[in-house]
This record gives C-alpha cells, sequence and structure tokens, in this order.
C-alpha cells in the first residue's frame, strides 16, 4: 500500500515535505473503477447512525437531511457557504489518535456527523459528498492536499481543504475549517498545493490532467467509499 502522508509534518525542507506527499501518489495498487457516491439511502443512514451513535448522532443526521432539502435548487454560492458553515459549526476539530486511535483515519460523513469530532481530511470528504449530494458535478469538486504555513512563521503542517472549481480551468474557491470564509485559492498565500483528486481522478500540483485512479493509489479514500456504501451511500 502507498505510505500515508502524516497528518502534521512541521518545520520539514521543501524536498523532505514533497518526497513525503509523493510516496501517497506512488505504489501500486489494483486499478477499481471510480463509484462517485451521488445519492443515499435515508433509512439505511438512519439506522447505521442509530446503531453507531444513538439518538445526538441521529439528531445532526436529520439536521443534515434539512440542510440538503432546503439547499436543493438554491444557487451554488448558498449552497457552498451554507455546506461549509454546517460542518464547520457542528465538528470539532481533534486529532486521529485521539478519536480514532490512529495516525491518519478518513472518516465517512456519518462518522465525522456522528462523532462530533475531526479532522481537516473529515471536514473535507462531509463537504464534498454533501455537495454532491445536490448535484454538483463531481468535476467541479476536490479535494485538496496542501502545505499551510503557521501564521507569520516558516513552520509548515499538512492540511487538507476542498476546492470548488466553477471550469475545469478555473481558480478554485476554497472551503476550510481553519478560515471561516470561502475565498479564491489566490487569496490563501498560506496553502500550497500538493495534489488534489476526487471520485474520478488524482492531480500533482496545479496539473490539470489526473495522473491516476485516486481509488487504486489513495487507500485511505477506497476505505471511506467502502464503509459509505454499508451505511446507506449509494
Amino acid at each position: 500500500m502507498p505510505a500515508p502522508l502524516p497528518p502534521s509534518l512541521f518545520m520539514l525542507s521543501r524536498r523532505q515535505f514533497l518526497a513525503t506527499a509523493g510516496a501517497l501518489l506512488v505504489g501500486a495498487g489494483l486499478g477499481i473503477r471510480p463509484t462517485p457516491a451521488a445519492a443515499y439511502d435515508p433509512q439505511r443512514l438512519r439506522q447505521s447512525m442509530q446503531q453507531a451513535y444513538g439518538q445526538t448522532g441521529l439528531a445532526v443526521l436529520e439536521e443534515w437531511f434539512a440542510m440538503l432539502e432546503r439547499l436543493r435548487g438554491q444557487d451554488i454560492q448558498m449552497q457552498l457557504r451554507d455546506v461549509n458553515d454546517f460542518f464547520n459549526r457542528r465538528i470539532r476539530w481533534v486529532d486521529d489518535m485521539v478519536v480514532w486511535g490512529q495516525e491518519d483515519y478518513w472518516a465517512t460523513p456519518l462518522e465525522a456527523m456522528g462523532n462530533g469530532r475531526g479532522d481537516c481530511e473529515d471536514y473535507s470528504i462531509a463537504k464534498y459528498i454533501s455537495l454532491k449530494q445536490l448535484n454538483i458535478p463531481g468535476e467541479r469538486l476536490r479535494m485538496i492536499y496542501v502545505r499551510a504555513r503557521i501564521g507569520r512563521s516558516q513552520i509548515t503542517q499538512a492540511h487538507m481543504v476542498l476546492g470548488y472549481y466553477s471550469t475545469p480551468d478555473a481558480e478554485p474557491l476554497v472551503l476550510d475549517n481553519i478560515v471561516s470564509s470561502i475565498t479564491p485559492a489566490s487569496q490563501r498565500t498560506d496553502l500550497d498545493p500538493l495534489f488534489s483528486f476526487n471520485s474520478d481522478g488524482l492531480w500533482a500540483g496545479d496539473s490539470a490532467e489526473s495522473r491516476a485512479d485516486p481509488l487504486a493509489r489513495l487507500s485511505r479514500w477506497r476505505s471511506v467509499i467502502e464503509r459509505m456504501k454499508t451505511q446507506g451511500f449509494i
């Protein structure tokens, strides 16, 4: 399996950081055809949430259902803003080791909502899946792994955000759990993109051409998709 990108890489040189991220982009794996999650079974999701997280988790899930219904057919800016706010307000940032007892666990939206805790990957995945439920084309959305500078220092940390592309070549809007406002990527001078992916492709840096099947190359993304199917996403 490709080596995972650690959730917190501090004070690495550019070469070291890119080499670590590159380990995730290489390696073998049986190709699996991408299967974007574009719908869900409400009753199965309710059952999964009830079994795993009880009434507290179920209440958040019902809020999510209500948000999606309210946003269907609304303009894209409202959809982006409200989905971004929903997860930024309802998920508290907590390290994976505390929540899952693992260094780098990517949670499904149901797990993130049920726990009410997560890290940057969990926010990004939940927002991505939610916007796809609103029929935003998958090619307009990418989860972007970045090197984020902390404050005014030269310390950097691995981080993930969600990008919305109005066209394939457009500058993306950045949905982030650290900065609450949705801003064009050019205004986020604290972020340096390493690679991005969605259900259909994987891109290195700012490349416009997909390099690989993300399910074959990103084992954690493959695991998220598989668990989502068992929980009620179809």
